[in-house]
């Protein structure tokens, strides 16, 4: 077995693990309970499991999807949850090795902690993004613990990033030729005007934050000065702002996009079979979460080919 199957099985089963914890935040969190204490136990029988029957998947399949004790079925949500993310660990991993075969010869500081960076951030976001798809499906609830704390974590990462730039890397330079201050006591300064690279990361992503929210806030009050009533909560502003945190603004606005289209698609087939009306509420952040994983994995290659467009 070579050394990039291992990589990707190690990540695989680390998924895995995290898709377990995963399954108790999805549980808990919307009932605002603890996801520490107590033990994870049988909703229906209430006894506690035992760790060899919570093993990821594995467990699911040798106890034939029922609890040990009371016989009741188990829900496909979890098997199914702990694949996803375990999934989604196995993709960044192999995305991160790939852009490491693609550049061997590359041996800088900034450079692994650049792709460190993305492997930590892509599979922090799948994680937040996978367990608000199936939080907001069940309980059209999208909880603050993930996309408060995802906003949080998303801009740390690129604090992060920002303090290990190269001197010049991502800096902003506005030539002389253009641009001339003067300051107090008419001195010109005829230096260049720029933004370091840490000054143009960090506060491009704040505006970036809080651009992706200001999009949706407007959406959200044109709806209801048009319907007269709320077509959208708060907590899918928050969702957005946290995939801009982790991504960026346009790859947000793309989520968005592929969100809006999901959600459409969606409501066209429950139309079309009678189970919903034009007042029906739609679970929008599962679809928007969604998008964000589309967005994480295909983003920077969808918006390179349509600006492709325009050149």
């Amino acid at each position: 077995m070579d050394t990039h199957t291992i990589y990707l099985l190690a990540t695989f089963v680390i998924g895995l693990i995290f898709g377990s914890f995963l399954n108790v935040c999805i549980s808990r969190l919307p009932r605002r309970e603890s996801v520490a204490s107590p033990r994870s136990r049988c909703p229906n029988c209430n006894h506690t499991i035992r760790w060899y029957d919570n093993i990821p998947l594995l467990s699911w399949v040798l106890l034939r999807a029922r609890c040990r004790d009371c016989k009741q079925s188990i829900s496909w949500r979890y098997p199914l949850v702990e694949l996803a993310t375990g999934l989604w660990f196995a993709a960044i991993a192999s995305h991160c090795l790939t852009l490491l075969a693609l550049n061997p010869n590359i041996h800088s500081l900034e450079w692994h902690t650049h792709l460190a960076l993305i492997g930590i951030g892509a599979t922090a976001l799948g994680f937040l993004l996978i367990g608000l798809i199936v939080m907001d499906w069940q309980t059209n609830l999208l909880p603050n613990a993930f996309t408060l704390w995802g906003i949080f974590i998303g801009f740390i990462l690129v604090c992060v990033h920002a303090a290990f730039l190269a001197p010049t890397e991502d800096q902003v330079i506005l030539s002389n030729n253009h641009v001339q201050l003067t300051s107090v006591g008419s001195v010109v300064d005829t230096g260049n005007v720029f933004l370091t690279g840490p000054e143009h990361l960090i506060l491009g992503r704040i505006t970036a934050i809080c651009g992706a929210a200001l999009v949706l806030l407007v959406i959200r009050w044109l709806y209801k000065a048009l319907r007269h009533r709320e077509g959208m909560g708060l907590g899918d502003v928050k969702l957005l702002a946290m995939i801009a945190a982790f991504l960026g603004f346009w790859p947000s606005i793309l989520a968005l996009f592929w969100g809006s289209l999901l959600a459409s698609l969606y409501a066209v087939v429950l139309l079309a079979r009678g189970r919903a009306n034009s007042i029906s509420r739609l679970p929008f952040g599962s679809f928007l979460a969604a998008g964000g994983l589309i967005a994480a994995l295909y983003g920077s290659r969808i918006i390179d080919a349509y600006a492709a467009l325009f050149r």
